[in-house]
């Protein structure tokens, strides 16, 4: 699979999701003072994420790229079935879905992590790692866009925490 700039965009997406969905479920989760109930909980939440992002994504693309397929061939008088442009539109829906579904399952699994190695201050680590991924995000989201990798960064960790205050302030960290 070649990557392409513009699965960056999938890139981000899905690992913001993935990170933060999880993030709070992890948060809400870890009420119960069991981490398997946690890491059970977060990984039938990333599962989740992966697979409705991955076919939400195909459907989404499927629908706009076949618009733009049906645009193309009314000036041409002709159906571009079977042509190498439809090829390559359905590789690019294929390609674009795999690595939105793929990286909302990778991202998923930050929050989650310091409940499968660690034994103490779980949350704490999770919060924590989960907002150093998100400063990296920034950091890619800014290469991407030639602009300030400090903005985007900030960016993506004022979205991480505010998050998470949102969170605690709707009762679930008690």
């Amino acid at each position: 699979m070649e990557f392409k700039i513009e699965h960056g965009r999938y890139i981000i997406l899905g690992s913001v999701d993935g990170i933060l969905a999880i993030l709070g479920v992890v948060i809400g989760a870890s009420l119960s003072g069991n981490p398997s109930f946690v890491i059970n909980a977060a990984i039938g939440g990333a599962v989740a994420l992966a697979m409705t992002n991955g076919a939400g994504s195909y459907l989404a693309e499927g629908a706009v790229e076949y618009g733009k397929l049906s645009r193309l061939e009314k000036p041409l008088l002709r159906s571009l079935e079977n042509t190498r442009l439809e090829k390559d539109t359905k590789k690019k829906i294929r390609i674009d879905s795999i690595t939105h579904g793929g990286a909302s399952f990778i991202g998923s699994l930050i929050p989650i992590l310091p409940f499968v190695i660690l034994k103490s201050h779980q949350l704490e680590w999770a919060v924590g790692l989960s907002i150093a991924a998100l400063a990296i995000l920034g950091l890619y989201s800014g290469k991407i866009a030639k602009q300030s990798l400090l903005v985007h960064s900030v960016r993506m960790v004022g979205l991480g925490i505010a998050i998470v205050v949102a969170v605690i302030l709707l009762g679930l960290e008690h």
